[in-house]
């Protein structure tokens, strides 16, 4: 980010963030999303697997999985990528307002990330070795080392990334188009990958499992650098919709648009309504058209925000879902202990104990996700911050 000279502002602390100063849009989404995030964990660990995919669906496991496919795998992470750099600018930009010099500001974002890596490896160990904290902290420690401070030409690439990003995928989809020329009809042909950690008998055998699980799953999110850089754009977009509601539109449409319709072919052959021969460039259409997914949601929520905030009524869904989206580090660990207590074997074991582990995984995600909305618009009520938060800041800060 290029540094500016900001007249330091005496009623902002560099510690908390007051709710009066927060964007809704970004809460709300990293809220509502946590859904998303529940059904795609929840379904890989019932299936032991990753993507969370029944290999050989039946009756409504078939629109399940083509569900999943089209609409959460792979396109709800890349949302909280976005959501991630966009906070690393905001939390540097409300640090040299309060008259932090460019030193202090790395020195606060570098705490913030090796903590949240530390935090993501005891996730990742203990509870979920799907964890994205750790490659998070990882990807926020390079980000603020190398292209914090960097000038606006440097930021331009990532939009050039989007190009290339474009490009690739029209490839791919040629390559597709033409090896799908008469391949329709017959059973699914996508693959996935072992989760072993999710079928051990014991906690302490998941633990090794997970020790083994984690650095390699780690090491396969640190593209997301480009994703992060994205959302690191400093244009104000989410806090300002009102002034970008072209953009906002258009990018929405097209972003769900391009994700819908790359993901197709590889949602199809997961329902069992495709049997495709190109099985490595479909999976490869589908994954690269994520992001232009994670950004078209990033931009829904934009235009939801401004919609609701020219509405000016409170709305107790909306109170409940930003409360937890400003908690959405509580409510995603609250995720993997759910899932680790109903589907482990050495738990509840509900996994094995159903006719369809993908269904119950899906009934689980839902009420899963209601109960942490639940507890997180109790905890705003009560003006608590959520314990997750509430530790980060004070190992980020001391006990300012």
């Amino acid at each position: 980010m290029t540094t500016r000279l900001h007249t330091p502002d005496p009623r902002l602390r560099r510690g908390l963030v007051l709710a009066s100063e927060r964007a809704l849009a970004p809460d709300l989404a990293r809220g509502a999303m946590l859904l998303f995030i529940a059904l795609a964990n929840a379904a890989g660990y019932f299936l032991a697997s990753a993507p969370g995919i029944e290999p050989d669906p039946r009756g409504a496991e078939r629109i399940v999985n083509l569900f999943m496919v089209e609409f959460v795998h792979a396109r709800a992470f890349p949302l909280f990528a976005i959501m991630f750099g966009y906070g690393l600018v905001q939390l540097a930009t409300r640090q040299e307002r309060a008259g932090a010099t460019p030193a202090q500001v790395r020195s606060v974002l570098l705490r913030r990330n090796v903590w949240l890596l530390a935090f993501g490896v005891a996730h990742g160990i203990l509870l979920y070795s799907g964890d994205f904290l750790g490659a998070y902290g990882l990807i926020g420690i390079a980000f603020t080392l190398l292209l914090l401070q960097r000038s606006d030409r440097v930021h331009r690439f990532a939009t050039w990334y989007l190009a290339l990003a474009g490009a690739y995928m029209l490839v791919l989809g040629l390559i597709v188009g033409i090896g799908l020329a008469g391949g329709y009809g017959g059973s699914a042909t996508v693959s996935t990958s072992p989760f072993p950690s999710a079928e051990s008998d014991s906690y302490a055998a998941s633990l090794v499992e997970r020790a083994a699980e984690w650095p390699v799953h780690t090491a396969t999110l640190l593209p997301m650098i480009l994703m992060v850089w994205v959302g690191a754009a400093r244009h104000r977009i989410l806090e300002e919709p009102a002034r970008h509601l072209r953009l906002l539109a258009w990018t929405a449409a097209g972003g769900i648009a391009v994700a819908v319709a790359a993901g197709m072919p590889m949602a199809l052959a997961s329902g069992g309504f495709l049997d495709a021969e190109t099985a490595g460039p479909i999976r490869m259409l589908y994954e690269t058209s994520g992001f232009f997914g994670g950004i078209g949601y990033a931009a829904l929520f934009g235009l939801l925000a401004h919609a609701l905030t020219r509405q000016g009524t409170s709305n107790l869904a909306v109170d409940a879902i930003t409360a937890l989206g400003r908690r959405s580090l509580t409510g995603y660990l609250c995720q993997s202990v759910a899932w680790m207590v109903l589907a482990a074997p050495f738990a509840l074991n509900l996994a094995a104990n159903t006719a369809s582990p993908l269904l119950t995984s899906l009934l689980c995600a839902v009420a899963v996700w209601l109960a942490t909305v639940a507890a997180a618009y109790l905890m705003w009520r009560c003006v608590y911050r959520g314990p997750a938060e509430v530790l980060l800041r004070r190992l980020t800060y001391g006990r300012r």
